[in-house]
């Protein structure tokens, strides 16, 4: 996820400030915990605002989505280091669609799947509001990472409940509790030190789930 990305968009200069901040001294080394690809280590541009999410919180994450994701589809808007999107893939996704503003980490995002052979990777820069208002897919389990400085909640999670399938789930990462938006229930929450995560469900499909 990215937190200073706004400024080293690929559609302007890149100032100074970004080179220093784009360079890579030491990659950072993430682990796929799951599936076929478990056990692979993935490097990804040592970028200093990277906050990926820890593999306890992946772990269980997988676990509430019950580990077999063949044939679904999913939506990380900030990918960061791209482990979500991985984990999906490697969980036998079809589908795995990652956005990031940051043009470096979306070509190690390619590479690095080039590598494991997941052929199912889609991977974009770009903003993660104008991309909502332009797709149109329905997918199965939306990321929803964002910078923990910024606070999108109140626009982020409405919009990408119209991009949640009848019986998908929205998985939000923040800095507090969140309040589920309006038609959506909280199936599962936990908290990890300062990181709260949270599994969303819409409240019609919870409701023939359990009734």
């Amino acid at each position: 996820m990215d937190a200073r990305t706004q400024n080293c968009d690929s559609t302007v200069s890149t100032s100074p400030s970004c080179d220093d901040f784009l360079a890579s001294r030491l990659p950072h080394r993430i682990r796929i915990i799951g599936g076929r690809h478990r056990g692979r280590v993935i490097r990804v541009p040592a970028v200093g605002y990277l906050r990926p999410t820890p593999d306890r919180v992946r772990e269980t994450l997988f676990n509430w989505l019950g580990q077999d994701l063949s044939g679904r589809r999913t939506l990380d808007l900030f990918s960061g280091t791209g482990a979500l999107s991985l984990e999906a893939l490697s969980r036998g996704a079809a589908l795995a669609v990652a956005v990031d503003r940051n043009p470096a980490l979306v070509r190690a995002l390619q590479a690095t799947a080039a590598v494991l052979g997941a052929d199912g990777l889609e991977a974009h820069v770009a903003d993660a509001e104008v991309f909502l208002a332009r797709e149109r897919r329905a997918f199965d389990v939306v990321f929803l990472d964002p910078p923990f400085d910024t606070d999108p909640w109140s626009w982020l999670l409405p919009r990408a409940m119209l991009l949640m399938s009848a019986h998908g789930f929205i998985y939000a990462e923040a800095p507090r509790e969140l309040a589920p938006p309006r038609d959506a229930v909280t199936w599962r929450h936990a908290r990890a030190g300062q990181v709260h995560y949270h599994l969303l469900r819409n409240d019609a499909s919870l409701a023939a789930a359990t009734g």
